[in-house]
């Protein structure tokens, strides 16, 4: 069972300003504290506490007995085993009553406030209590050499003013003002950017909130871990009235706080041998201070303290709730700062990062070859770059279309913004509709949250549309419309969406053809047909076969650890020789596997491992000059060819896509289209 009082909010000295708590030894009646109001009394296992009880059942910090509404409270500070009154648990603040017994650990104090009638034994109690008490009152079991404490008249761990948590009535007394102060400081705050000015500017608040005269903000370093120690404190604001030279704050009140994490009032402290010491207030006289600390969850960040030099005046428990109300606010303020500089931080190192990555994509953009070819390529890029216009790249599969595409961004005023590639034929209509424009949540199965497209990724910056002339109708009419300029709708969504992005796309189709049979919306076409950049194939230029080579060998020596420092003179003539029919692509993927077999540091003729379209290909010009040459259209080629390649790969159509050069999607796209099934064995 246990007893829940009303909490306290002041002190008071009303009546019963002494009593007494009779220490019981066995059968005895031992030892005699007084206590005095305006003192906190502090029973527990450590040294600092007014009253020691040696006893390993008691914590270190167990509890505390004071005067409050005129009334003396025993109050348990979340002790391991509990407090008890008269064998009762008691939970937040008891007020005790003559002849009460509180039990903590395994000893048992009696309350009372007339040693003669409760306790017959001490009548003589002036010439004992001369035995068994200190200047203040305190003492312990086995009464070691201590130093006497300070006058700590008040302590809180939890403000007023955070009702949920305290429960204590905020009065009508002060109330609206230093509502207002905190209002008028948290905008302070929200508008401050690091710790020193923060602490200036709470500090500010701090003194016109209250009768201090003198105040500072100690925080801990960066990385402080483990048992924080007054010393690691280090000073980032004060002010002075009178501005008096900084005088740092008592280590043992400084203790108090940073291991109980409590705000503590204290009065009288010139006086005080703990409180004033050489490297401390007394040299400003200070008459009370507030020391709070400042912390949020489970972190501190350091303390604030504050000094009343004018004994008429001095800090009221109201002060102290101010303060610690500030210190709450200012420990979330420090925590969300540090939270944005670690972000900021973190933003700095991707924004290197991605500076990074573009320098590198930018070298990794740059067209190789000085032939006649290359120059000229090189020559309708510069020109076209620049520009904001729509540009169609066109050249078969694997000529280096997305590179040209990387050249044209980087070469052009949005360098600095994203460049953004997708394969229109790598994905049906739904997905692609939804990689395009994005989609919200709910809008299909599988959409578990909103996803914005290509085109918002790519705002300010390019979209690059690989194989644009596999999009089907559909998506071909909403393309138009945002090419036009037209706002659009992510799918399942009603918001429109505006976008500032140039379109670069590619194909190695006849776009012509495909206008002609429906398959392409016209209006399209004429509006991807404002540049024009043609990709001439690997065969026509043979004499960048060697550059590439070279280029393609040192890249993947390096990215393997391999030792592969050139090319043998056959194994040149043999790439000189081929046809390339799957052009820079077919060239690169070569290369790779040559450094990957080469067992030397030359690539040898017999490492190169070419494919056989090449020579289908010559068959197929041989044919056309044969007495059997029919007349038959390109797409009726198209499909015997690709049913003679899918034949010779036993209907492999990974490997076959490969040889034809193409996606393996498309491959499939094509075999629908044709109508070519595998023949059933």
């Amino acid at each position: 069972m246990e007893i829940d009082s009303d909490n306290i909010t002041s002190p008071g000295a009303e009546s019963d300003d002494v009593a007494y708590l009779v220490v019981r030894d066995g059968t005895k009646w031992r030892d005699v504290f007084r206590l005095v109001s305006g003192q906190v009394t502090t029973l527990g296992r450590a040294t600092t506490n007014r009253i020691v009880v040696r006893d390993e059942v008691c914590s270190r910090k167990h509890c505390e007995v004071f005067q409050a509404e005129s009334k003396w409270t025993v109050r348990d500070l979340d002790s391991r085993n509990g407090t008890r009154v008269d064998g009762v648990h008691v939970a937040g603040d008891y007020k005790l009553a003559d002849g009460q017994l509180i039990q903590i650990g395994n000893c048992d104090l009696g309350f009372t406030f007339d040693l003669s009638h409760s306790f017959p034994q001490f009548e003589e109690f002036e010439e004992l209590e001369s035995e068994t008490d200190t200047e203040h009152g305190e003492g312990v079991f086995d009464h070691p050499s201590v130093e006497p404490e300070p006058e700590i008249i008040h302590r809180r761990k939890k403000t007023r003013y955070n009702h949920a948590s305290t429960g204590v009535p905020v009065g009508p007394d002060r109330t609206s003002r230093e509502l207002a102060d905190l209002y008028r400081l948290a905008l302070d705050m929200g508008a401050t950017k690091g710790a020193r000015p923060l602490a200036e500017v709470v500090l500010n608040g701090l003194l016109q909130g209250s009768c201090a005269d003198i105040g500072a903000i100690l925080l801990l370093p960066k990385g402080a871990t483990g048992e924080v120690q007054p010393g690691q404190l280090r000073v980032v604001a004060y002010k002075s009235a009178e501005d008096l030279p900084y005088q740092k704050v008592s280590d043992y009140l400084s203790g108090i706080v940073l291991s109980e994490w409590e705000a503590v009032l204290a009065r009288d402290i010139a006086d005080d041998s703990r409180l004033a010491s050489r490297d401390s207030l007394g040299q400003i006289h200070a008459k009370s201070v507030i020391c709070a600390p400042i912390r949020a969850g489970q972190v501190i960040h350091g303390l604030l303290h504050l000094y009343s030099t004018n004994p008429d005046n001095p800090l009221e428990p109201d002060d102290l709730e101010f303060a610690l109300a500030v210190a709450d606010q200012l420990a979330v303020a420090l925590g969300n700062l540090k939270e944005r500089e670690s972000l900021a931080e973190g933003l700095a190192l991707v924004r290197d990062e991605n500076q990074t990555l573009r320098r590198q994509l930018a070298i990794e953009s740059e067209l190789i070859g000085d032939s006649p070819a290359m120059q000229q390529l090189r020559d309708v890029i510069s020109r076209i770059a620049p520009t904001d216009a729509t540009a169609l790249i066109r050249g078969e599969s694997g000529v280096g279309k997305e590179l040209v595409a990387r050249a044209m961004h980087f070469g052009s005023n949005r360098k600095n913004s994203p460049f953004v590639c997708m394969n229109c034929a790598a994905l049906s209509e739904s997905l692609l509709e939804s990689e395009l424009f994005g989609h919200e949540k709910g809008s299909f199965t599988g959409a578990t949250g909103r996803k914005p497209g290509k085109f918002e990724q790519a705002d300010r910056g390019t979209l690059f549309l690989d194989e644009v002339g596999e999009m089907s109708l559909g998506i071909q009419a909403k393309f138009l419309r945002v090419l036009e300029g037209h706002p659009f709708e992510r799918v399942g969504g009603s918001e429109p969406i505006n976008v500032d992005v140039r379109v670069v796309a590619a194909t190695n189709r006849q776009l012509e053809q495909a206008v002609e049979e429906g398959t392409f919306r016209k209006d399209l076409y004429f509006r991807l047909y404002v540049a024009e950049i043609r990709v001439e194939p690997l065969r026509n230029h043979r004499t960048d076969i060697p550059v590439l080579a070279e280029y393609f060998r040192d890249r993947f020596a390096r990215k393997a650890g391999r030792p592969v420092s050139g090319f043998t003179g056959e194994a040149l003539e043999l790439l000189l020789s081929y046809d390339w029919p799957g052009n820079v692509r077919e060239l690169q993927n070569t290369i790779e596997r040559a450094v990957i077999l080469c067992t030397g540091k030359l690539i040898r003729d017999k490492d190169i491992e070419l494919s056989r379209l090449s020579a289908d290909r010559e068959a197929v010009d041989s044919d056309l000059g044969s007495p059997s040459y029919r007349e038959i259209s390109l797409g009726e080629l198209e499909q015997q060819h690709i049913l003679a390649t899918l034949e010779a790969t036993d209907w492999n159509k990974s490997r076959a896509s490969q040889i034809l050069g193409i996606e393996r999607s498309t491959l499939d796209r094509k075999l629908k289209r044709y109508r070519v099934a595998r023949p059933s064995r």
